[in-house]
């Protein structure tokens, strides 16, 4: 019974749900069609010559709105009384009915206010805000048809409906918090994408804008021949503010190579402007290149999308980590065709027909401008990428430090030395040569303080009383302490100097071999050499020297 009662409840729940968000599509709707006819109808009250009426405000209001989404208008009422298209959008004008569509479903899949209404799949959100949005703007087709802008039903039927699902499906997009694919490939094409149309839209405008400032005393002529009332000033500004989007466009696709047809016979290019124009009166079309062959100035544009494709192959190069060469070459190249589609979308809605005739193209070509990007970024875009992978996958060599080499000094310690030595009593001082103090004396310093046969620097060691070749305790005349014995000498005549021939060992006072003090434990240094607390005999009388007499 349960089971039963809670299902007609989920149900009804979620059809509530649905209605709720047909509803907000709606209003998005009328939103942006109530804020174009409040602009229209205040222009039309404002201007001194108001002989359309209210009806003709109301339809020219319509008729901008669908031209928003991209919908072609035709007019009737010509000089010759023949229809004549009218395709270039405002872009700015886009910005609007696309911003409201992606909140209403952005709103519609939030669901972050806590409340208990059931939460709809993102294609049923879509679906409900896109339906009702086209409701109003079915209604608006409808009624532009018995204005003076009646609107082209193909182009309703097609761009119309593609525009408002695809705001919508950004704002459920917002709404899951901008998830990309799975695949870190995809992932990294979209956001090269991304960077490559933000920089080439971005470049062109200011491209476009220096012209226009170079160029600045002819625009301000025609802004001048346009207006008269102060009514008619304010509504030219804001259709040329409405047309710097398309501007910025028509800019990037100058760059690319293609450039922009100016009618149907000429066409303008870094190269130089070919044909004869037919350019209507219009302030920002002062900033077109003048006739003839382009200089260094019009060639500098092609950096523009040089820096696009610089930029995308990089994107793709820092991103492939651990990808192969292909996986790069091929994620590069996607993101040179997604950018490319997008460029392709973006120029087909900057141009369009301005009548019949020599106006019938204006504007960029949207397969050329599409195509010169998907070149500029398998050319270009490509081998960067490549290279910023290889240099990020470089190996880093290692850095060979440098040993200073250092000097051994001398170390003077001062140690006890048998009497006698220093007169050349001991045995075998006078035939061999005194080692030298720096190499041979040093390692024995430093193993006799570690082993206890040397004092510790500075300190005296008097002889123990009766220990064979006892005298006087006095440092070395070198300063450095001298080597052991020879093996083999009598001690009570003098221990001999002989250098240690493997430079580790020291000798033993009793007549045996070369012995190691850390290997031997028997071994007793104090009997050679008298501990550093035992008393000192006093020193022997220095007898006078003989005199010369």
């Amino acid at each position: 019974m349960t089971h039963v009662t809670e299902h007609p409840l989920v149900q009804g729940g979620r059809s509530a749900a649905l209605a709720t968000a047909c509803v907000r599509g709606g209003v998005a709707a009328g939103l942006g069609l109530g804020a174009l006819a409040v602009l229209v109808i205040a222009a039309w009250i404002s201007s001194p010559y108001p002989d359309s009426g209210a009806g003709g405000a109301l339809h020219l209001a319509a008729g901008l709105w669908l031209l928003a989404h991209g919908v072609d208008l035709v007019r009737t009422d010509t000089l010759s009384g023949l229809p004549a298209p009218l395709g270039v959008v405002p872009m700015l004008l886009v910005a609007l009915p696309v911003w409201l569509v992606h909140r209403a479903a952005r709103d519609t899949l939030d669901t972050s206010d806590g409340g208990d209404r059931p939460r709809l799949s993102t294609g049923a959100a879509v679906a409900a805000v896109a339906g009702g949005y086209l409701l109003v703007a079915a209604a608006t087709v409808a009624y532009s048809g018995s204005g003076p802008l009646p609107a082209d039903l193909i182009t309703a039927g097609l761009w119309l409906p593609a525009v408002v699902v695809g705001a919508a499906g950004t704002g459920a997009w917002t709404a899951l918090g901008r998830p990309l694919p799975g695949q870190r490939q995809a992932a990294a094409a979209l956001r090269a994408v991304g960077l490559g149309l933000v920089t080439l839209v971005g470049g062109g405008a200011v491209a476009a804008a220096v012209s226009l400032a170079l160029h600045a005393r002819q625009a301000q002529a025609a802004y001048t021949g346009l207006v008269g009332e102060w009514s008619g000033s304010v509504t030219v500004l804001l259709l040329v503010l409405a047309l710097l989007p398309n501007m910025a466009v028509w800019g990037a696709a100058y760059g690319l190579g293609p450039g922009f047809t100016l009618g149907t016979g000429a066409m303008a290019t870094p190269l130089g402007l070919a044909g004869d124009p037919a350019v209507p009166p219009f302030p920002l079309l002062a900033a077109l290149p003048a006739e003839g062959r382009g200089t260094w100035l019009h060639w500098a544009v092609v950096a523009v999308p040089l820096a696009a494709a610089v930029l995308q192959g990089r994107r793709v190069g820092r991103s492939a980590g651990n990808w192969t060469a292909r996986d790069t070459s091929l994620t590069a190249l996607g993101a040179a065709w997604g950018c490319g589609a997008a460029v392709a979308v973006l120029a087909g809605a900057a141009g369009g027909p301005l009548g019949t005739g020599r106006l019938a193209a204006f504007g960029p070509v949207w397969w050329q401008a599409g195509a010169a990007t998907v070149l500029w970024g398998a050319c270009v875009g490509v081998p960067v990428s490549l290279g910023v992978r290889a240099w990020g996958r470089r190996a880093l060599r290692p850095k060979r430090k440098r040993k200073r080499k250092r000097k051994q000094k001398p170390v003077s310690v001062s140690v006890p030395v048998v009497a006698g030595a220093e007169s050349g009593a001991v045995s075998g001082a006078t035939d061999a040569p005194a080692p030298s103090p720096a190499l041979s004396s040093v390692p024995a310093a430093l193993k006799g303080l570690l082993s206890g046969l040397v004092p510790a620097p500075g300190a005296v060691s008097p002889p123990a009383p009766g220990a064979p070749g006892a005298g006087q305790t006095q440092p070395h005349p070198s300063g450095t302490v001298p080597e052991p014995a020879r093996a083999g000498s009598d001690p009570g005549s003098g221990p001999g100097i002989d250098p240690d021939p493997d430079g580790d060992r020291y000798g033993d006072p009793y007549g045996g071999g070369y012995t190691d003090p850390y290997d031997d434990s028997g071994f007793e240094p104090y009997d050679y050499l008298p501990a550093a607390w035992e008393p000192a005999s006093p020193p022997p009388p220095v007898p006078p020297a003989p005199s010369a007499d």
